[in-house]
């Protein structure tokens, strides 16, 4: 695993053996994953999701503490992950870092709690499934309209993106920011060390 240009995200590029009969890959390996990140990955929740091109997720996000980290993987066709620094204070607020997933290099993304995270399909019956550190709590979620002019996350040309009408109403990154909805670097930065010596 190597860390992305944003702290608290990591990129999984496995080796990928094929063969007459198709490949194999390993997609987590917790040794691996602690060695890189220093910390373990808590499973509390797997969550798939089946989109149709162009639909775009995102950026969610949820209160710190417990907030949700994910690790996230495409099992079939291709989407591009993003993760949004939304951490006030931090270097690289308001910075994003897309990541290519697909079902031919099965590359992975983690990102740890605190960050933002969105995605748009690239193909039809784009499949993607993530491991999450805590469960899905509605009055803890939050959300940040993924085509904020101000983030300018670079979305593929030529594809129109399909949003919910959640994703669509989203505020602002400086929206969220004025309503107070973003978590702060520090706090992050201690939750991480609270999991880091409580062995998670």
């Amino acid at each position: 695993m190597r860390q992305l240009g944003i702290s608290g995200a990591w990129v999984h590029e496995p080796k990928v053996f094929p063969d007459s009969r198709g490949s194999f890959h390993e997609w987590f390996r917790e040794a691996d994953f602690t060695a890189a990140t220093g910390r373990t990955l808590a499973l509390a929740q797997a969550n798939c999701s089946v989109s149709a091109r162009g639909t775009l997720r995102g950026i969610h996000f949820a209160d710190v503490p417990p907030s949700q980290a994910k690790y996230v993987k495409c099992v079939r066709g291709a989407v591009l992950d993003v993760v949004v620094d939304i951490r006030v204070g931090s270097p690289t607020f308001g910075q994003w870092e897309g990541v290519r997933l697909d079902d031919q290099d099965h590359t992975s993304v983690f990102l740890s709690e605190g960050l933002g995270h969105a995605f748009m399909a690239l193909t039809d019956e784009a499949t993607v499934v993530y491991l999450c550190s805590e469960g899905y709590a509605p009055t803890r979620e939050h959300g940040i309209n993924p085509l904020d002019p101000e983030l300018a996350v670079g979305w593929p040309a030529g594809v129109e993106p399909l949003l919910s009408d959640k994703d669509r109403d989203a505020p602002t990154l400086r929206e969220a920011a004025d309503a107070g909805l973003l978590p702060s670097f520090e706090a992050c930065e201690d939750f991480q060390r609270e999991l880091r010596a409580a062995g998670r």
